[in-house]
């Protein structure tokens, strides 16, 4: 039974840092802790840049530090995955190289979602 993950859990490692909302604002870059209130509950989503800097003040993967947004994408990216290896199996390639186009498109969609799968269960474990 899989349970249900937040969004990201910047609060939690944040108090676990002992460190403040200010403190935290002050070590992203920013004038005051605005910010890092709404990231925390989730009122809005940070760009990249921020979140590698949260990477880097907790020392927390960012996979780890959105594991509710992550597991989401991941869940996303598989069903868009295997809809486009049906539309690719369904789809009549035209020219000399375009069936072993399609089967290395396919092998690597194959391997891509092997990978996710893997890295999905060592993340949960």
């Amino acid at each position: 039974m899989s349970s249900q993950r937040l969004d990201n859990y910047l609060r939690a490692h944040r108090k676990n840092s002992g460190l403040t909302q200010e403190e935290v604002a002050f070590l992203l870059g920013f004038d005051n802790a605005n910010l890092v209130s709404r990231y925390e509950k989730r009122q809005r989503m940070p760009p990249v840049q921020t979140a590698l800097a949260y990477e880097a003040i907790f020392g927390i993967p960012i996979a780890e530090l959105f594991a509710g947004l992550q597991r989401k994408i991941v869940s996303d990216v598989e069903k868009r995955r295997s809809e486009l290896s049906t539309r690719l199996r369904a789809k009549d390639p035209k020219g000399i190289a375009a069936p072993m186009m399609k089967v290395r498109k396919l092998r690597s969609l194959a391997s891509d979602e092997q990978s996710m799968v893997t890295n999905q269960n060592t993340a949960g474990a």
